[in-house]
């Protein structure tokens, strides 16, 4: 190793405003993660995080412990995991009731990366150009798809069901480092969103209340889905990190494109509509119990207002201008986080 290639190795973890930028990184990326549409990758690009993540990942995987690496990855890691855990309740709330302003906010922290990728992608040739319309194509398409279903179906056998749980875990979490896809997005799609965000809170509830049953009922769903969580996170990170070396350029312009396309599914207009007893939802059908709640027919489960489909509004001129305010404070805080420190490395070069 030449002496400026394991400076420039150093220069990649150095510093008290990366450990910033990976605490806030970590943070936002835990909380993209509980919000379909948005991306925990998009978060670390937003704040000037990923390199070091993606870098970071890849060296643990081939048994490289190196203090400064161990260290990014774990304030990352502990941060996100810290949102999912304490965020999941109030966050799900605030995007069912607030959707609009939610959203708004989400849009200016994505945007907010994208300076960052430029940065790193410029000048904008005729490979960059078609790539990044491939990675706003492809957003675009995930858009217009939509999402399966909120809840998955827990029938067929164990060993079926803990496949699912281990699937949702690789898919998200191979989501979670791609920016642009939403790794919570994925689960709706998979019919998975509801099952572990719900079995993370019987978790905490569980834990803080001493019932060690419901611990246990969780951990059936959980250990699973981290299972799958710990191999998507690996697999992506060593896979991008090989593609950034051997085809950078067209690589920059799908991660560009994907880091574009991300706000497509975000417009922040739209809420959601309660089904009407009789409608079929979720291949089931909608029917009143006794205290007059919407429950699907023949599960009994309560139909709450997270599990509601979305419909466009035409919003009022106050809601335009909040949502404007909120998407250029979201853009702001991602700015601002990214300069904290020189942010200027390439992802996915680690110079050994």
């Amino acid at each position: 190793m030449t002496s400026q290639n394991s400076n420039n190795e150093h220069a990649l973890y150095r510093g008290e405003a990366l450990a910033v930028r990976s605490i806030v990184g970590g943070l936002l990326m835990g909380l993209a993660n509980l919000v379909p549409g948005i991306s925990g990758g998009t978060m670390l690009l937003a704040v000037g995080a990923y390199p070091q993540f993606i870098n970071g990942v890849a060296e643990l995987s081939t048994f490289r412990f190196r203090p400064a690496t161990i260290l990014t990855v774990a304030c990352i890691i502990g941060a996100a995991l810290l949102a999912i855990v304490t965020l999941a309740g109030p966050v799900s709330e605030l995007v069912v009731h607030h959707r609009w302003a939610m959203y708004s906010l989400f849009i200016g922290l994505t945007l907010g990366g994208v300076p960052i990728l430029w940065k790193l992608a410029k000048p904008a040739d005729s490979v960059l150009v078609l790539t990044s319309i491939i990675g706003i194509a492809v957003m675009a398409a995930m858009a217009m798809i939509g999402p399966a279903g909120a809840s998955s179906s827990s029938s067929g056998s164990d060993s079926h069901a803990y496949a699912l749980y281990f699937l949702g875990g690789l898919a998200g979490a191979s989501a979670m480092v791609l920016p642009g896809i939403s790794g919570g997005y994925l689960l709706l799609v998979l019919g998975q969103y509801v099952t572990i965000l719900s079995a993370v809170a019987a978790l905490k509830n569980g834990v803080g209340s001493g019932d060690w049953e419901t611990v246990a009922q969780a951990l059936h769903i959980l250990v699973p889905v981290g299972l799958g969580v710990v191999m998507g996170v690996v697999g992506v990170s060593n896979l991008i990190k090989v593609m950034l070396e051997k085809f950078e350029r067209p690589t920059l312009g799908i991660l560009l494109g994907l880091l574009l396309g991300a706000v497509i599914g975000l417009w922040p207009f739209q809420q959601g509509v309660a089904p009407e007893p009789g409608d079929t939802f979720r291949g089931d059908v909608v029917a009143l119990d006794e205290q007059g709640q919407l429950i699907m027919q023949s599960t009994g489960r309560i139909i709450e207002a997270k599990d509601h489909d979305t419909a466009f509004f035409t919003p009022t001129l106050q809601q335009v201008a909040g949502s404007i305010a909120l998407i250029v404070a979201g853009f702001a805080v991602s700015i601002g986080v990214s300069h904290l420190g020189s942010g200027k490395e390439k992802p996915g070069k680690e110079h050994a």
